[in-house]
């Protein structure tokens, strides 16, 4: 019994030896290419470095970044703390209608939104053309900074709307009744009282509205705002590759800035979400009709307008509309869904033995691997995406521009995703059912897949349905890596844009908006009856 015993433990010391390395090597793969691309960064020489690092071009774009991502984190906080509020905690009219209704903006990619916005109220777009006749020859431009911040804030505003409306529903109501026999208001209830305790969800949102706008490409590069990610497009273009790669480092340097400044920030939570009873409702009574108005316009610019335009190319569409070589082939939306598989099953299979292992044991190697995955994550895609240029072109020519590469780009970008479902749902599997399965004489191997593998499948398909969905959205990484003939749905609606055939983009863009949209029910089924 004893040999038994020994070998047991030596094989399941073997297996998880074996994990390890496999984790550690996934991990190191996924921080390779950043950290191969901050050490290349300075091959222009030092002092080619510090001249464009002092640029007044450098410093502009900088400035521009920053005040591009206050604008927004802050509008998005003016827009989802108060419609979090609404459909959480009063008695709006039609609460669970608005709550999935004013979520939907998170399916529409901002960069659909942003040449939707252009193309109905840019200088030639659908309002200048009906404003001519009334001799209005002219209105205020949509382009820089204020359009940039406009398109972004309704696109991504519903981050802090699900996060604040989260922390909402788990808030213990008894705390604002308390306050209120102290004579408080209702809104000086909540400044002292919940916004304190719903801050952590605040800033959770605040945080991936951030860093989604300081790594966006596609808005900026339509609204002609000059940040980072629109000037490394430009001089990997211009063939300025060593600029770009520097470029891309400050990039990272500005993420990091931000993750370090949301973790000093961001309030203790450790009462944030203790949970307790429901409570009354906040009766709305005169401003019922406000906020009724207040939830119509954002949903008007969120959805009913670029969703309108989309509309509008579609039964505009015809042969002038696919002119100069542009005709929509339902093969760039197979090619979408084809890479788009084969990310989500590649960072599967990535994600079990890191998710695995940080799950099951308390070991630092393993939390370290967990965490090195999250690296692609936090890095902008056009930065994943030029670093891999950068190195295909120098090492590794026969897989630049292939699908291996381009799929690679994508498991950097999203693993997280699929690691971080898998990590929760190995979590949650009971541990006597694995002792169980051992005392019955199976091997390590045999329980996971015997007891373990069917019981974390919701949670591992889970992962691979947001890793394939995010994929399908990707535009910089995809723009820079993927084969010359090979097009997809993204490919295409950005070749279109830029040469200004909008219509022929209607097609592809609702293909994409509705394969989106199946992440809400992911998304909305996590709150289960709270939707309300």
């Amino acid at each position: 019994m004893s040999t038994l015993g020994g070998n047991r433990i030596d094989r399941a010391t073997l297996l998880r030896g074996g994990l390890l390395a496999l984790a550690g090597a996934i991990a190191l793969a996924v921080v390779a290419p950043i950290a191969w691309l901050v050490v290349r960064a300075f091959d222009m020489g030092v002092g080619s470095a510090l001249a464009l690092l002092a640029s007044s071009s450098t410093v502009r774009i900088t400035v521009n970044s920053a005040l591009l991502v206050t604008a927004v984190t802050a509008g998005s906080v003016l827009v989802g703390v108060p419609l979090a509020v609404l459909t959480a905690r009063t008695d709006l009219p039609f609460r669970r209608f608005w709550t999935v209704v004013l979520a939907l903006p998170l399916v529409v990619p901002s960069y659909i939104g942003a040449f939707a916005f252009v193309s109905a109220f840019g200088p030639r777009g659908t309002l200048a053309d009906l404003l001519a006749p009334l001799g209005i020859e002219s209105i205020p431009t949509i382009y820089g900074l204020q359009g940039t911040v406009l398109v972004l804030t309704l696109f991504v505003y519903p981050y802090v709307f699900l996060t604040t409306r989260a922390a909402l529903l788990s808030f213990d109501t008894s705390q604002v009744e308390a306050a209120r026999t102290l004579n408080h208001s209702y809104l000086g209830a909540f400044r002292r009282v919940v916004l304190p305790q719903i801050a952590p969800g605040i800033a959770a949102g605040a945080l991936l509205v951030a860093l989604y706008t300081l790594s966006d490409f596609g808005t900026p590069a339509i609204m002609h705002y000059d940040v980072f990610t629109r000037m490394i497009f430009v001089e990997y273009n211009a063939f300025g590759r060593s600029r770009a790669a520097l470029l891309s480092v400050l990039l990272l340097g500005l993420t990091v800035a931000i993750l370090a400044i949301e973790s000093r920030l961001s309030p203790d939570d450790g009462n944030a979400y203790a949970g307790g009873r429901r409570g009354s409702t906040i009766s709305l009574g005169v401003w019922k009709w406000p906020a009724l108005a207040f939830c119509v316009l954002v949903v008007v610019l969120c959805l009913v307008v670029p969703l309108g335009v989309l509309a509008m190319w579609l039964f505009r569409g015809g042969p002038g509309y696919s002119a100069g070589g542009f005709a929509f082939q339902w093969s760039y939306g197979l090619n979408s869904v084809v890479v788009a598989a084969l990310a989500a099953l590649v960072a599967t299979l990535a994600a079990l033995p890191v998710g695995y292992l940080s799950a099951r044991t308390n070991g630092k190697l393993a939390e370290l691997f967990d965490r090195m995955t999250y690296f692609g994550y936090a890095a902008p895609g056009i930065v994943i995406g030029f670093a891999l240029v950068y190195f295909g072109v120098r090492y590794l020519p026969g897989l630049y521009q292939t699908l291996p590469l381009l799929i690679f780009a994508y498991v950097v970008r999203f693993l997280p995703q699929a690691v971080g479902t898998t990590h929760s749902s190995v979590l949650h599997v009971d541990r006597s059912l694995l002792e169980a399965a051992r005392t019955l004489g199976h091997a390590p191997l045999s329980t996971f897949r015997r007891v373990t593998l069917p019981l974390i499948a919701p949670g591992v398909v889970a992962g691979a349905a947001l890793v394939f969905l995010t994929t399908m959205k990707e535009l910089p990484a995809t723009l820079l890596l993927h084969p010359s003939e090979f097009k997809t749905l993204v490919t295409y609606i950005w070749q279109v844009q830029g040469a200004g055939y909008y219509g022929a983009a209607a097609v592809p863009a609702l293909v994409l908006v509705a394969v989106s949209g199946l992440s809400m029910l992911v998304i909305l089924s996590q709150e289960g009856d709270d939707v309300r």
